[in-house]
């Protein structure tokens, strides 16, 4: 049978990000992409114009229905805008028992619109990192959650630590936002501790990486492979995405998933 994932994400009109950017990551891995989404949002290449949330008991029963139905082999989160939100959909992962999890803590867009309400983020803490087999936020993420100030690569290993410290089973902190030759992620299981280095990519175009990233882990991870791997070849797909981003739009253009197949 072919592998499962399912994606509980906003949708990007302009296709680069949220739900579009993992079905088409999905799908590129060889897996049968699902999605549960929690709002709209009217984007392009430019920044986001509107976002209109889900009412948060249609966005449980599209996750009901397909696990249900198809069955789940391992799902991710995205922008889950609000606590409700994020309340039903820690409901959904413990009364299905959705594993692997991998959330990836969507904040704000890289054009600055904030996706996250502030006051949901005590929510996402408390219930929904405990239920994580990986969290993967960038560095402003990854600070908003832990209150570590992130300057070097040594402070990605402090909030690597900090956020298996409120639950999560490991993390990866990425450090695409920081200066330097390299893009540097930390990897913290609790037993191993890794810095995944790649080249920086000269492209400018990284629009929905971060959404790309945990969608590969989430595909491999649904393939039956282990943590350690599926971060491994996950980093090894986004940077071949953004090294060939797609200059489309007037803006910042999105990481290329089509890429990783040549």
């Amino acid at each position: 049978m072919i592998a499962r994932a399912l994606t509980i994400a906003g949708s990007d009109s302009g296709g680069g990000a949220g739900i579009q950017a993992d079905v088409k990551t999905f799908t590129m891995f060889g897996v049968y992409g699902m999605s549960a989404i929690t709002a709209l949002t009217a984007q392009n290449t430019c920044g986001v114009a509107g976002i209109h949330a889900l009412p948060a008991p249609f966005v449980r029963q599209q996750i009901d229905v397909v696990a249900a139905d198809i069955g789940i082999d391992a799902a991710k989160t995205g922008m889950l805008v609000n606590a409700e939100i994020i309340s039903v959909v820690a409901q959904a992962v413990r009364a299905h028992h959705i594993a692997p999890l991998v959330v990836d803590p969507v904040m704000v867009a890289g054009s600055g619109a904030r996706l996250l309400e502030d006051e949901a983020r005590e929510t996402l803490r408390r219930e929904l990192l405990p239920l994580a087999s990986l969290v993967t936020p960038n560095i402003a993420e990854a600070e908003a959650l832990t209150g570590v100030k992130i300057a070097a690569v040594s402070d990605m290993h402090r909030a690597a630590r900090a956020l298996r410290a409120l639950g999560a089973r490991a993390s990866l902190v990425t450090g695409g936002h920081l200066e330097g030759g390299e893009a540097i992620d930390v990897f913290d299981d609790g037993v191993t501790v890794r810095e995944l280095a790649a080249p920086r990519a000269a492209s400018s175009h990284t629009h929905g990486s971060g959404c790309q990233l945990s969608a590969a882990i989430t595909a491999c991870l649904a393939r039956g492979q282990g943590l350690h791997d599926a971060v491994e070849e996950a980093k090894r797909f986004i940077t071949v995405a953004i090294a060939h981003g797609l200059a489309i739009g007037k803006g910042t253009g999105p990481a290329n998933p089509l890429a990783w197949k040549g």
